[in-house]
């Protein structure tokens, strides 16, 4: 049985790439940058990985053998500015005053990015959906999103105003969907040009909570932390929200709330069966102010096979006391073996992978920077 090619994880200290080949770590590579996530063409082998902040800017990081990353600069961050209003500085460092890049002023950082056999897509903050045709080197906007009616009225999340989230339809190209906290779900079935939000709950009473992320007796919370389409049908999708967990099996239009059974409605990630479109996995966290770890210290990543009609919990191989981690919203990921792979990585540095579709787990990697993501790249 065959192991993945290669888990793509992206830290606050650049990218990292681990192999099935003994679990050898790479990296960091990206010059360092903050790495929120991060994709690969299965058929070429080539990389990207998106990320930046206020002092670094945005970009859009580019390999094709996973050594050697070129930068493509979509923003300009504070330290382009302070080496051109210092150029003494500047001057002692080697340095000159990089150009304006394209998006300087429209985004800070990226939060997502996700390759299509069609186009190249990046998601920004503040929230905007950004395409390229010609893998990753140019960008341009998607104005649809960002001239949405509601736009004037998104509210950023604790994070800030973020596009964190893009799923598509490799059946139906024309179909996108895309999270953002904390403005919810939109939905485009023409490519982009024109977008549906969609956060309608179910004909399912709400359960009653103060919450402010809770959303309401209409409507789901606005706050989505991720979401994942289900293989093989493109009006399944699953979302983890900042207060439960969602399906919607009409691509969106409604959503029903499937969190019953799991130890607390709060927590980042979902992932979803590579050929099952019923089982799915999340890892719960006791509460957004109550310190976001597992619940008693304990770490499990749950598991239904039923769309979420029941839930399991999957302890084996993972810490069962004074467990204080974190998994953020793009850090766990699957496979496509029979049984599929499960993986997931922490913030405090660990990568825990699971060869049997979550019965058993082993950490495979530790000590790295905080692990914003994982994402898997196995060859086509």
């Amino acid at each position: 049985m065959s192991l993945p090619a290669r888990l793509l994880v992206g830290t606050t200290k650049g990218a990292f790439l681990i192999t099935c080949d003994g679990w050898s770590v790479s990296g960091p590579f990206c010059d360092g940058w903050p790495i929120n996530h991060m994709t690969g063409d299965p058929v070429t082998g080539q990389l990207w990985a998106a990320g930046g902040s206020d002092w670094h800017g945005a970009g859009v990081w580019r390999s094709a053998d996973g050594q050697d990353w070129q930068l493509a600069k979509l923003s300009n961050g504070e330290f382009d500015r302070w080496i051109e209003n210092d150029p003494g500085m500047a001057e002692q460092f080697g340095l000159s005053p990089a150009p304006p890049a394209p998006f300087t002023g429209k985004a800070d950082a990226l939060w997502s990015i996700r390759h299509t056999p069609q186009a190249l897509y990046a998601g920004a903050k503040p929230a905007r959906l950004l395409r390229s045709a010609d893998g990753g080197e140019t960008w341009e906007e998607v104005t649809g999103l960002s001239e949405h009616p509601s736009s004037d009225s998104w509210q950023p999340g604790a994070a800030g105003l973020t596009l964190h989230s893009i799923v598509t339809a490799p059946d139906a190209p024309e179909k996108l969907w895309v999270g953002i906290s904390a403005a919810g779900v939109f939905a485009s079935e023409d490519g982009g040009q024109s977008w549906e939000r969609r956060n309608r709950r179910s004909n399912a009473p709400a359960t009653p909570c103060a919450h402010p992320a809770a959303g309401d007796g209409v409507e789901t919370g606005h706050c989505v932390h991720n979401m994942q389409r289900a293989p093989g049908d493109g009006d399944l999708l699953y979302q983890q929200n900042h207060h439960g967990v969602y399906r919607s099996r009409d691509g969106g239009r409604s959503w029903d709330d499937i969190t019953e059974g799991l130890p607390s409605t709060f927590g980042f990630p979902i992932a979803v069966h590579p050929h099952d479109p019923q089982t799915i996995w999340t890892l719960p966290l006791n509460g957004d102010m109550a310190g976001r770890y597992p619940p008693e210290a304990r770490a499990a990543v749950w598991r239904s096979r039923d769309g979420g009609e029941s839930w399991e919990e999957c302890r084996n191989g993972l810490p069962q006391e004074s467990c204080y981690f974190t998994v953020l919203r793009h850090a766990m990921a699957t496979d496509r073996r029979d049984p599929a792979g499960v993986y997931f990585g922490t913030n405090s540095g660990s990568v825990f992978a699971s060869a049997d579709e979550g019965e058993s787990w082993r950490e495979v990697a530790r000590h790295l920077p905080t692990i914003l993501c994982v994402e898997v790249l196995e060859p086509a």
